[in-house]
């Protein structure tokens, strides 16, 4: 494996172009003049990952007032990401990207531990990105509790 990417402040986000749980291409170039919030989960439906993307959900409001495009990313399948978004009620984008090679070029995709073992996988992490599509914050191996409110304070929203 390749050393892991660690993204910067003031570094351009890398490019993406991954279907959204409807089956839509969603890319940075789109977002381009507005700031977007990308945020790496590892697998829909999940006790964690549910918590974090409903927190997202809860402060969807606040943060489209304050001129953020929320997303979600992980290598589920669209179709499972469509039974996420419909089973939560999560009203943004969820990209798939299940050869991962947007998450290793954003470095949240990498080596991790839980419970002792060591394995390969996603690395939770939130990317806030300026109008410039430059890379504003990197957050990397967040905890899914309170996440959402951490990145809400430190964006002044």
């Amino acid at each position: 494996m390749t050393a892991r990417v660690i993204l910067e402040p003031g570094t351009p986000a890398p490019d993406f172009a991954l279907p959204d749980q409807s089956g839509a291409i969603r890319s940075l170039a789109e977002l381009r003049g507005g700031k977007a919030i990308l945020f790496t989960y590892p697998e829909a439906m999940t006790p964690g990952c549910t918590t974090e993307a409903c927190d997202f959900r809860d402060s969807i409001a606040p943060l489209e007032a304050a001129g953020y495009t929320v997303l979600g990313i992980s290598p589920d399948q669209p179709e499972r990401q469509a039974r996420f978004a419909e089973r939560d009620g999560l009203t943004y984008p969820l990209l798939s990207d299940p050869d991962h090679t947007v998450l290793e070029a954003y470095g949240a995709w990498g080596e991790k531990q839980n419970y002792g073992r060591t394995y390969i996988g996603v690395i939770r992490s939130t990317f806030v990105i300026d109008e410039a599509g430059r890379i504003e914050h990197a957050l990397y191996n967040v905890k899914a509790t309170g996440h959402v409110g951490r990145v809400r304070k430190l964006l002044g929203v």
